[in-house]
């Protein structure tokens, strides 16, 4: 996965939460919808997680394939 199919994959995620979180203010959400949303919330922080990884190996002249993707726990609600 290259760093446009992240970045792709980032734009699917935040369309679904923003369509999540503006149905949560209106009607609230089912037990099922706020799971998906936390599963959104994680994979965001992954997929951030690893394009920041991919962009450090690259600056410093290594090989972006070799970033990874973290576990929920290493990543989430990581600030830079």
């Amino acid at each position: 996965m290259g760093e446009k199919d992240i970045i792709e994959y980032i734009d699917g995620l935040v369309a679904e939460e923003r369509d999540l979180r503006a149905r949560s203010t209106l009607d609230g959400l089912v037990d099922e919808e706020r799971a998906r949303l936390r599963e959104v919330e994680i994979r965001l922080d992954q997929c951030w997680d690893l394009l920041r990884q991919r962009r450090a190996l690259t600056e410093f002249g290594d090989d972006p394939s070799k970033a990874t993707v973290r576990p929920a726990g290493e990543v989430e609600d990581y600030r830079s």
